[in-house]
């Protein structure tokens, strides 16, 4: 049951770009699952989103390798730059900012990700370049 309710969910965010209250309520009748439960997966994994989220999607690596080379730096630059904190969105929509887990590049850290699109060896010069290029 958890494959089949979490492929519903990708189907709905990818059709709707996020999981609004009314699909999961509309989810919970088809399915018979109680609407708590569905809110539970949804906000368990951050590949979920409850809220509308902007056009670009900037998931910034929270993993340690990222942490001790300089994540936290970026972390308070891009929400300075874009007048955000973690889990919100920009007021004209264009940015949402979240916090992920290790998305696999200890290798060249720190790391995020665009839009699904991956960023490595990070510093303010490129975000810069990289949020200009979106604007």
């Amino acid at each position: 049951m958890e494959i089949v309710l979490i492929n519903r969910l990708r189907e709905i965010q990818k059709k709707e770009g996020y999981l609004s209250e009314e699909a999961l309520k509309k989810l919970s009748l088809e399915l018979k699952i109680p609407l708590s439960r569905l809110y539970g997966v949804a906000t368990f994994y951050s590949m979920f989103n409850t809220k509308k989220q902007g056009k670009y999607i900037i998931e910034l690596c929270a993993s340690p390798s990222c942490f001790l080379n300089g994540s936290w730096n970026l972390e308070t630059f891009l929400k300075k730059e874009l007048k955000i904190d973690i889990g919100e969105t920009t007021k004209n929509g264009k940015f949402s900012l979240k916090k992920t887990s290790c998305i696999g590049c200890c290798d060249s850290p720190p790391a995020m990700l665009l839009n699904g699109k991956v960023y490595t060896k990070l510093n303010e010069k490129k975000l810069k370049i990289i949020l200009r290029k979106c604007k």
